[in-house]
């Protein structure tokens, strides 16, 4: 080969070379979906990443929760889907097992910044399908019991109930008619709050969404029932949600009431009252604790044409999880994280509770079903309290409804 032609196809390939540098390459525009306003994480993280001189922008886009199913998996399956989506972890694995979601198993194993180790085991599980990894948590909650410190004062109660039988003996000395005051709120609507509310209950008795009829399951709906049929529970528990359960005890209008850590400092403002958080009381003294899990988890569609640039956009979202609650009032899914104090010495041990409370949060599923086996659940409880059935043949009928679910 002659000079010429060597220094001709030396310089191709160095040309080539230089045109392929990642320096030198064209900047990724990548696209986040997310329920988050401009006072939340996502939006600011979105905003942050794209500033930062790393070859990647990413295009927000906020998105109503009540179109994040349907609207995305209709741009999923025209190939218009995000490079990323922010999800409601009960149907993570509505997602993850139709494939719409990547597998970053391996992805997060090799990275530096991102460690499945470090999560609760109830948020870590909402993002896995058949032991593999499809995304990441974003923020958790979960559920305990806020009670009225004056109220158990006034009636000479010096602790908070801690098994299923004191909750309702609690309940009947706090009870109050003529002062308009109810033992306990909580919801039973029939709807995913209802789901998010009994789930636990069910699991602390030794059942779950696959096994929702055992014995402790049943005894947990006619504790329920009590409830209500001794109106120890405003009638409305059947049709209100957690924000208004949670109204009404702030008003003082009930004595307890089980809910998130998600009304801190609406009850700051709101309750004009003395008043403490207790884990979630158990069947009986011994038993094994859970609670609900919410929030959303991080993912990316399967079809992302730039999955590693999205892959680094999740890392750096991950990174910021120790900023979720001082900016933005939202609990980080890692136990390697601790809460600063707020100085306030209410929300201070109430957040300490909750974190306590989230080592035992167990996540809805994962199943790519889900809203069918929460609906069976939902409607065996809504038949058990109005006495259209016992509990556990409302728990029966729901068992053999989820039973072909699972098929």
């Amino acid at each position: 080969m002659g000079n010429k032609l060597k220094l001709m196809l030396g310089g191709l390939l160095l040309s080539t070379a230089i045109m392929a540098s990642p320096t030198l390459a064209e900047e990724v525009t990548i696209t986040v979906w997310s329920l988050d306003d401009e006072n939340q994480p996502a939006f600011n993280y979105a905003k942050e990443f794209s500033e930062m001189d790393n070859g990647i922008q990413i295009e927000y886009r906020e998105i109503q929760f009540d179109d994040v199913v349907s609207e995305s998996m209709r741009a999923f399956a025209t190939g218009k889907s995000p490079d990323i989506i922010a999800v409601d972890n009960p149907e993570h694995a509505l997602f993850a097992g139709r494939g719409a979601f990547l597998d970053i198993t391996d992805k997060i194993a090799a990275s530096t910044i991102i460690n499945a180790d470090n999560y609760f085991a109830g948020p870590l599980n909402s993002v896995s399908w058949e032991g593999k990894l499809f995304g990441v948590p974003k923020a958790t909650n979960t559920i305990a019991l806020y009670y009225n410190k004056d109220l158990y004062k006034k009636a000479g109660i010096d602790a908070v109930p801690e098994t299923w039988a004191e909750l309702v003996d609690t309940a009947r000395k706090l009870n109050d008619p003529d002062n308009n005051v109810y033992g306990l709120a909580f919801s039973a609507k029939a709807s995913e709050e209802g789901t998010f509310q009994f789930l636990p209950w069910a699991q602390m008795a030794g059942g779950g969404y696959d096994n929702i009829n055992v014995e402790g399951a049943v005894k947990a709906l006619d504790i329920w029932k009590t409830i209500l049929d001794e109106k120890l529970a405003s009638p409305d528990t059947l049709t209100r949600g957690q924000w208004d359960s949670t109204g009404t005890f702030n008003a003082g209008n009930a004595a307890m009431v089980i809910s998130g850590p998600w009304e801190l400092n609406r009850m700051l403002e709101e309750a004009k009252f003395d008043w403490g958080v207790a884990l979630l009381p158990v069947p009986e003294v011994g038993s094994a604790r859970s609670s609900a899990m919410g929030d959303f988890n991080w993912a990316i569609f399967s079809n992302s044409k730039h999955p590693d640039e999205a892959f680094k956009a999740l890392e750096y979202f991950a990174s910021q999880d120790d900023r979720l609650f001082p900016e933005f009032g939202q609990l980080p899914a890692r136990s390697d994280i601790a809460l600063p104090p707020t100085g306030i010495a209410l929300k201070d041990a109430a957040l300490k509770v909750f974190q306590e409370q989230l080592k035992y949060a167990q996540a809805r599923g994962p199943h790519p079903e889900w809203p069918k086996i929460s609906k069976a659940i939902q409607d065996a409880i809504q038949t058990a309290l109005t006495g259209g059935a016992t509990s556990k043949e409302a728990l029966d009928l729901a068992a053999a409804k989820i039973e072909t679910i699972l098929k």
